[in-house]
């Protein structure tokens, strides 16, 4: 049986998807890319990532380019920068268009429960 992990009552999932396009491999088994943040809704930290692509390097990567930013202090800007100078898979598009996704489901649930 798998351990779960104690989140927290200020950790939340923020998900949202992108199509991906058609002639790369992922699109054999997905469609879309999924791309999830738990956020630090206290402290505007993401500390985990959650992406859906074949390739656990890719996964791992992203990961490691967005684990711990402050998207509260700085927005959603500094994440687009980096998967644009770091990482040149053919869904770097949909994986963008997701990021800015999640970021705007972020800022509607702030808006929405007066998390200012």
């Amino acid at each position: 049986m798998r351990e779960i992990q104690d989140f927290g009552e200020d950790t939340v999932y923020f998900v949202s998807y992108a199509k991906l396009p058609s002639d790369i491999a992922a699109t054999y088994v997905h469609k879309v890319v999924g791309v999830g943040f738990l956020i630090n809704t206290k402290t505007g930290i993401i500390e985990d990532v959650m992406v859906t692509l074949i390739s656990d390097l890719v996964k791992d990567f992203l990961s490691y380019l967005i684990i711990g930013h402050n998207i509260d202090k700085d927005g959603i800007d500094g994440i687009i920068e980096k998967i644009e100078a770091r990482f040149f898979g053919y869904s770097q598009k949909a994986i963008i268009v997701a990021t800015k996704g999640v970021y705007r489901r972020y800022l509607k649930w702030k808006e929405e429960n007066h998390k200012y």
